[in-house]
Parts: structure tokens; sequence; C-alpha cells
């Protein structure tokens, strides 16, 4: 997964894709980068990582709200360190028996954790031939999790096709992720992840609009 984050970071997008290959790219980097942030606070290594977003050239052309939030995001990890991001992440999402924000599916949809959305999750799952991974005790409907599942559904090599991934994303990603990235950045606990929420914000949008385009 690590090395799956770092590959996000050196290689993110300047421009719209041009090619399907290019916007598998996007897409699994994409994905991979906002599971690792959703699952763990980034480390000092992954905050330099990200400092380097902001020494890419500036482009000429009109900046998308996508390239925004990338740049948002080095900005953040510019003025941020491990330690303070990691309090805010506990603040966020752990908490004193519960964080801030919930990151759970099945919350949002129906108000209530381990409810019906999850159990249908879990079916479908099962139908894709996904299984949770040993050792990890969030449910499946997890911000993180989902993030991953998106980014093995949309493999060019291993995934499914994009009627299916466009499905998968309606049904369990993108009825319930941009609200909860919208929230992020409203939280009163959140700094660092305001920016971490727009550019999840942003992904959803370029999502959305990419898997409606005719295959």
């Amino acid at each position: 997964m690590q090395e799956s984050i770092d590959n996000a970071i050196r290689d993110h997008s300047q421009d719209a894709p041009s090619s399907q290959t290019e916007a598998a790219r996007i897409r699994l980097d994409a994905y991979a980068l906002l599971a690792g942030l959703l699952r763990n606070p980034p480390e000092h290594e992954m905050l330099e990582l990200l400092r380097g977003l902001g020494s890419q050239p500036e482009q000429q052309r009109r900046t998308t709200d996508l390239q925004a939030a990338w740049k948002g995001l080095a900005e953040a990890a510019a003025k941020a360190d491990a330690e303070s991001v990691e309090s805010e992440f506990n603040r966020l999402f752990v908490g004193l028996g519960r964080g801030e924000l919930l990151p759970y599916g099945s919350y949002y949809l129906s108000g209530f954790l381990m409810d019906k959305p999850l159990a249908d999750l879990r079916d479908e799952l099962g139908r894709l031939g996904i299984q949770r991974a040993d050792g990890v005790s969030e449910p499946e409907d997890h911000a993180a999790a989902l993030c991953e599942t998106m980014a093995l559904l949309a493999d060019p090599e291993h995934g499914i096709p994009l009627s299916g991934q466009k499905e998968f994303f309606g049904t369990y990603v993108g009825a319930w992720m941009p609200s909860f990235f919208n929230d992020m950045q409203g939280a009163k606990n959140a700094d660092f992840y305001v920016s971490v929420g727009r550019l999840g914000e942003a992904f959803m949008e370029f999502e959305r609009v990419w898997l409606s385009l005719p295959e």
C-alpha cells in the first residue's frame, strides 16, 4: 500500500486524461492516496512527499478543481508536522468513543452504523470475490476500505468493466462519500484534513463524470 501511495503522490495528474490508460493511472493513484490518508495519519515521510507536489511547474491552461485540490494538499503538507496531524486524525476519526466524523457508508446512507447498506455491500463484495483482509477490524463500508475496493475494481488488468465500476461507485461510493468529504472540510477539528476533504470531493466529481462517459 505504501508504494501505491508514493506513486500516487509522485505521478498525480496535471492535465485531464487523454486515454483510458492515463485515466486508470490517475484513478488508481488517487484512490490509493485517499485510502492511505483515511486509514492512518500520514507520517513524516508521507508529508515530505506531499510537499513535493508544490514543486510541480505551473500550467498555462485553466486549472481544474482536481488540480487545485492537489496543489492545496501540497500547501497544507508544507505547513504540517506528523505529530499535529496524528492528533488531528485521532480527533476526527477516533476520539473518546467516536471521532467528530464517522467515515462509514452505512451511517451516511441510513443514519445508523452496521445497518442494511453494510449488509448489501458485503453481499456485493462476496459476489465480486473480494474479502476483508486479515487483521482489519474496520467494516467494509469504511471510506478507506471503499477506496481500496474501487482501486481493485478499476485495475486495468484485474478489475471489472467500466459499467460494473459505475454501478458499484454509484451505489456504494458516490451515494455518500462526496457528503463525507464535504463534512470533513467543515469539521471543527480539521486543519490538514480540510485539504484531504477538498481533494476527495474533487476526485469524487472526476469519477462521477468519467464513469458517465460512453465506453
